[in-house]
């Protein structure tokens, strides 16, 4: 990375007008219907909150997503190949991006690096792809009950590694 890399900040509100601008400008309402980074509005969204190559270090591309969370949770999610969830919704707002593998929502394949924006109360279905998915979550609320769990998820023992820097 080049020395000379110095980022640019706004605070939290100025990134929300960031969005709501270019909201404005393609003529899409923020939680009218789910959006997905394969959807037509959301390419020209992420085009307008792109951030000037001049800004950023030789090789690296960023752009600001089109929509906000005030608050959030996050949760990572592993998948069966093609499991399925039922037509559901959420009580707040929420956003999965994936990882890995792919999902289909809606009659289109969603892959690794792909996103999907999902307002409160709106409705929606998942069928897993072949070689399963593991995706990330961040809802404004925490959608796991309020007890903690009993069991393990994760077996720690070919999942952990040890940094360089926490061996000393």
């Amino acid at each position: 990375m080049s020395s000379t890399f110095k980022p640019t900040h706004i605070d939290f509100v100025d990134g929300k007008k960031r969005i709501e601008e270019a909201l404005a400008k393609v003529g899409h309402k923020m939680n009218s219907r789910i959006l997905t980074s394969r959807d037509k509005e959301a390419v020209a969204l992420c085009n307008l909150l792109g951030v000037p190559r001049e800004q950023l270090p030789t090789g690296f591309m960023k752009w600001q997503l089109p929509f906000y969370l005030d608050g959030g949770q996050f949760f990572i999610t592993a998948t069966a190949p093609n499991a399925e969830v039922g037509e559901h919704s959420h009580d707040n707002d929420g956003v999965r991006f994936i990882m890995s593998g792919s999902v289909y929502y809606d009659g289109i394949e969603l892959n690794a690096g792909d996103w999907m924006y999902i307002p409160k109360d709106k409705r929606y279905s998942l069928k897993v792809g072949p070689l399963g998915a593991s995706m990330c979550y961040c809802y404004c609320c925490c959608c796991a009950g309020r007890e903690l769990n009993k069991n393990d998820l994760i077996d720690p023992a070919p999942f952990v590694r040890v940094r360089q820097s926490l061996q000393r």
